[in-house]
């Protein structure tokens, strides 16, 4: 995610040409958007961290079913 919000403030930043960011080259603030891109839709992936913050939801949810489960018998 902090890679996205860099890359939208970069764009903002060279179309309303502030301070030095006038003058950055597009091809840089493309290449970090194919480089976001490549991560989340491949490297992301391939490392497991998309099914990560699934699994520490779907565990969350769980605990606290079996707390309401537990706490209904008393």
């Amino acid at each position: 995610m902090p890679l996205i919000v860099l890359i939208a403030a970069l764009c903002g930043l060279r179309v309303f040409e502030v301070w030095v960011f006038a003058d950055l080259s597009w091809g840089y603030i493309i290449a970090l958007m194919v480089f976001a891109f490549v991560w989340f839709e491949f490297i992301e992936k391939l490392l497991g961290l998309d099914k990560k913050k699934q699994h520490k939801d779907l565990d969350k949810q769980r605990a606290a079913r079996v707390k309401q489960a537990f706490d209904k018998r008393r």
